[in-house]
C-alpha cells in the first residue's frame, strides 16, 4: 500500500518537472524570438534613420547649389539690366528726360514681372553698374557675395573703402549680417591700411583681389573694441588678460578671421631670466605667429623693445618651416601718435593699437578715426617729401600697473 502510493507520487514529480522544463524552454524560445524581432526592428530603424539623414544632406546640398546658382544668375541679370539702362537711357541725356524714361520703363516692368523690377530697383541696378563697372570683378565677387551683399556696398561713397569691404567679404566669406556689422563697426577706418596714402591702398587691394594676398595692414586694427569684457572701474593687466580669455570667442571675432589662440603667458628664458608673452596667436592666412602684449597705461617706447625681444626669440625657437616671421601687437590704453611714428615700428613687425573698453557715441568715434586717418596720411606725405633721419626716442620713466576706467 505504501509502495503503490509512493510510485504515483514519484511519477507525478517527474511529470511536473518535465512540464516545467518544457514551459521554461518555450518561454526562453519566445523571449529569444522577441529579442530577435526587437533587434531586427532596431536595425531597420537605424537603417531608416541613416538613410533619411544621408538623403536629407543630399537635398540640402542641392538646395544650396540651386540658391547659389539662382543668386549668381539674378545678380548678373541686375548688373546687365543696369548697364543697358545706363548706356541707352542715362548717358548723354538730360537728367530730367532720363529720369522720365527710367520711371516709365520701371512701371511697365513692374506690371509685367513684379515689384523687383520697378523704378526704385532699376535705379539701384544702375548704381550697381556705376560703382562696379567691371564685369570681371563682379564675376569674381559673385563666388561669395550675393545681391544683398551688394546692396550694402553700393551706398558706400569712398571707392577704396567699398573695395576693401568687397574683397575682405569675398576672402573671409562674411554673411550679410557680418558685413553689416563690420561696416557699422567702422572696420575700414580702424585698419592700418586706411592710414596709408591712397596709391598704396590701391596696390594692396589689387594684390588682395588678384593674388588673395593678405597683409598685416589689412588685418591689424586701431582701436580694438573690447567693450564686451565688462571690466570693473579699476583693473590690472592680469584682470584684462583674464577677461580676454574668459571672452576669447568675442576677442577672436574682434581680431578678425584667421586668428587661432595658441598660448597665454608664453615662457621665454634668456640668460637665466624668465619673460612671459601675454597672449600668443597664429594667423592661418598670413602663416605667422602673432604675439600680443597688454598695457593698461599709455604706450612707452620701452614697450617696443620688449616686444622686439619676444619676436626675435619666437623667430628663432618657435617659428616652423614655411611660416613667415612673427609679428607683434602692443595693445595699450592710449598712445602718442608722433612717438609711435618716430619709432618706425612697422618695419620691425610691431603694431601699436589702442583698445576701448567703453565705446563713445558713433559720431564721436567717427570724427576721431577720420582725424587719425587724415593726420597719418599727412605725416606720410610730409615725411616722403622731407626725407632725412629720424631722431632716437627718449627712454620712458616707467609704466603704471593699474588703470582706472573713466566713469560711464
Amino acid at each position: 500500500m505504501t509502495r503503490t502510493t509512493k510510485e504515483p507520487a514519484k511519477m507525478g514529480a517527474k511529470k511536473v518537472s518535465r512540464i516545467l522544463t518544457a514551459r521554461s524552454t518555450h518561454h526562453g524560445v519566445e523571449r529569444s524570438l522577441r529579442v530577435s524581432r526587437d533587434l531586427s526592428a532596431s536595425d531597420d530603424e537605424l537603417q531608416v534613420g541613416t538613410l533619411v539623414r544621408d538623403l536629407g544632406q543630399m537635398i540640402e546640398s542641392a538646395r544650396r547649389q540651386v540658391a547659389v546658382a539662382a543668386n549668381v544668375t539674378l545678380t548678373t541679370l541686375y548688373w546687365e539690366l543696369g548697364r543697358r539702362v545706363l548706356i541707352e537711357v542715362l548717358e548723354g541725356r538730360r537728367a530730367e528726360y532720363g529720369a522720365q524714361i527710367v520711371a516709365a520703363v520701371g512701371r511697365q516692368l513692374e506690371a509685367r514681372h513684379g515689384r523687383g523690377f520697378g523704378e526704385k530697383n532699376l535705379r539701384r541696378m544702375v548704381q550697381f553698374v556705376e560703382v562696379f563697372p567691371s564685369a570681371e570683378i563682379v564675376a569674381a565677387l559673385l563666388r561669395q557675395l550675393g545681391w544683398t551683399h551688394f546692396t550694402l556696398l553700393i551706398p558706400i561713397k569712398d571707392p577704396l573703402k567699398r573695395d576693401f569691404y568687397a574683397e575682405m567679404c569675398r576672402i573671409e566669406r562674411w554673411s550679410t549680417r557680418e558685413l553689416r556689422r563690420k561696416i557699422d563697426g567702422m572696420l575700414y577706418e580702424r585698419t592700418a591700411l586706411s592710414k596709408k596714402p591712397e596709391e598704396l591702398i590701391r596696390k594692396e587691394l589689387a594684390a588682395l583681389r588678384e593674388r588673395d594676398q593678405l597683409t598685416p595692414a589689412l588685418v591689424f586694427r586701431d582701436p580694438y573694441m573690447l567693450d564686451f569684457l565688462e571690466l570693473a572701474d579699476t583693473y590690472s593687466e592680469k584682470d584684462l588678460e583674464s577677461a580676454i580669455l574668459r571672452e576669447i570667442e568675442h576677442f577672436l571675432l574682434e581680431l578678425g578671421a584667421g586668428f587661432s589662440f595658441v598660448e597665454r603667458q608664453k615662457r621665454i628664458i634668456l640668460d637665466g631670466d624668465d619673460y612671459y608673452v601675454d597672449l600668443l596667436f597664429f594667423h592661418r592666412r598670413m602663416r605667422r605667429l602673432i604675439a600680443i602684449e597688454l598695457k593698461i597705461g599709455d604706450f612707452k617706447p620701452a614697450d617696443s623693445g620688449q616686444m622686439e625681444l619676444y619676436l626675435r626669440w619666437l623667430d628663432r625657437h618657435d617659428r616652423q618651416r614655411g611660416e613667415a616671421p612673427p609679428l607683434g601687437i602692443i595693445l595699450c590704453a592710449g598712445k602718442k601718435r608722433e612717438t609711435v611714428e618716430y619709432l618706425d615700428l612697422d618695419t620691425r613687425g610691431i603694431h601699436v593699437a589702442e583698445y576701448l573698453t567703453d565705446l563713445p557715441p558713433r559720431k564721436v568715434l567717427e570724427e576721431r578715426l577720420h582725424r587719425a586717418i587724415q593726420a597719418a596720411r599727412t605725416r606720410l606725405v610730409v615725411g616722403s617729401v622731407e626725407g632725412g633721419a629720424v631722431p632716437a626716442p627718449k627712454s620712458p620713466a616707467g609704466s603704471r600697473r593699474t588703470r582706472r576706467r573713466k566713469a560711464r
